[in-house]
């Protein structure tokens, strides 16, 4: 039964449509190509807080185009406005650094600090990066000052993972809400019990592909199990499609060579033609890293409704396992192969998969949810 003083499941203290208005800017650095999806948030979560009757306008600091000093005074004036405005402050490290050193964001910060704004940071990607070679333990090093820093002269810190799962975080981090991402898409619900016939058509949609080497692991996991799959079932598809796909095409041929499996890439669509192939899927695979409430990838599959696949890690976890997913443990192809099957092959379980998809998202992952919540966190100060 769901509780009267909450909304959809996540313990948010329902909002109050009537309530006064007040305005809210997000504040962006370097806008990413082709697609930016830190931009896309932003724009849909101005229209689900409109909703609420609020306003967020979108800036952006200039530093690529203008320098930083130049970037950083252009701030000082078209701040001059914001005291006790509540700023959006969006985080990743290479919005803020061409290499992710992203010490000049602590300056940003400083600015709204002298001008009283009310200063929310938004980490959408609030793990260090991995290391892979012995600069990068500088660079992580570097990341985690800044995150840590950020969080210490920030009134709010807004994060896309569980706290529990972010280890730079103290034990008590007042300061600090878990709110996860939404689909950059308009969700399309799949049809029950279609495609359920023994030898009907079975496809597996691959949303964005990381790329980088001749074939990326993702690529050959990707391969591995959607080939095991045709090698049970009378005929698999594989749909890539969003960031990536159109690169990744050759590398897909390469690895498909010999199987059954039908390859169809789509490149990037526009957010409409994203939803209608993920509705029509039968199940979204997802092998960039492990499954976390900061893949906006995965959300999009759940938005659809769709099974998810996945592998597992150490960021994955409520509220994202609600939904219907099949996990294998990060790097274990044979296992992802296994889940894969056992989707595509039973129809009940796709049914029930999808059936947890839809719920979980109208709990814990539709925009008018996470606007909720972000109007909860930023009234309790």
């Amino acid at each position: 039964m769901r509780c009267p003083d909450t909304v959809c499941g996540l313990g948010i203290h329902a909002v109050n449509r009537e309530s006064p208005q007040f305005d809210m800017i997000a504040l962006l650095g370097r806008r990413d190509s082709p697609t930016d999806a830190v931009e896309d948030y932003c724009r849909i979560l101005g229209r689900a807080l409109n909703e609420y009757g609020r306003e967020l306008a979108l800036a952006w600091v200039r530093w690529p185009e203008v320098g930083w000093i130049r970037a950083l005074r252009e701030l000082w004036w078209k701040s001059r406005d914001w005291k006790n405005r509540w700023v959006l402050v969006q985080f990743t490290a290479l919005s803020w650094s061409q290499r992710g050193f992203p010490f000049s964001f602590l300056a940003v910060l400083g600015i709204l600090r002298s001008r009283r704004a009310r200063i929310a940071v938004i980490f959408h990607d609030p793990m260090p990066y991995p290391v892979l070679r012995p600069i990068h333990h500088l660079r992580r090093w570097a990341q985690r000052f800044v995150m840590r820093a950020s969080y210490r002269c920030a009134d709010k810190s807004i994060l896309t993972v569980p706290l529990d799962r972010v280890f730079w975080l103290t034990g008590n981090s007042p300061k600090a809400s878990f709110i996860p991402v939404g689909a950059n898409l308009k969700p399309i619900q799949k049809l029950a019990n279609r495609n359920g016939g023994p030898g009907a058509l079975k496809t597996a949609a691959v949303f964005g592909i990381t790329g980088g080497g001749s074939i990326p692991k993702e690529i050959e996991d990707i391969a591995f199990a959607v080939t095991q799959a045709a090698s049970r079932l009378e005929r698999v598809r594989l749909i890539t499609l969003g960031r990536g796909s159109r690169e990744a095409q050759a590398q897909f041929r390469q690895a498909l060579t010999g199987s059954s499996v039908e390859f169809v890439s789509l490149g990037i669509l526009p957010a409409e033609e994203v939803s209608k192939t993920l509705a029509e899927a039968d199940v979204l695979l997802f092998a960039r890293g492990p499954l976390s409430t900061q893949k906006g990838s995965a959300i999009a599959g759940i938005a659809c409704g769709l099974p998810l696949v996945a592998y597992s890690g150490p960021q994955t976890g409520p509220p994202i396992t609600e939904a219907g997913v099949r996990l294998a443990p990060v790097g274990d192809r044979e296992a992802l192969a296994t889940a894969l099957i056992e989707v595509l092959t039973d129809q009940e379980l796709r049914q029930s998969l999808r059936d947890r998809s839809e719920l979980a998202h109208q709990r814990y992952f539709s925009w008018s949810v996470i606007a909720a919540r972000f109007l909860q966190v930023l009234n309790h100060v």
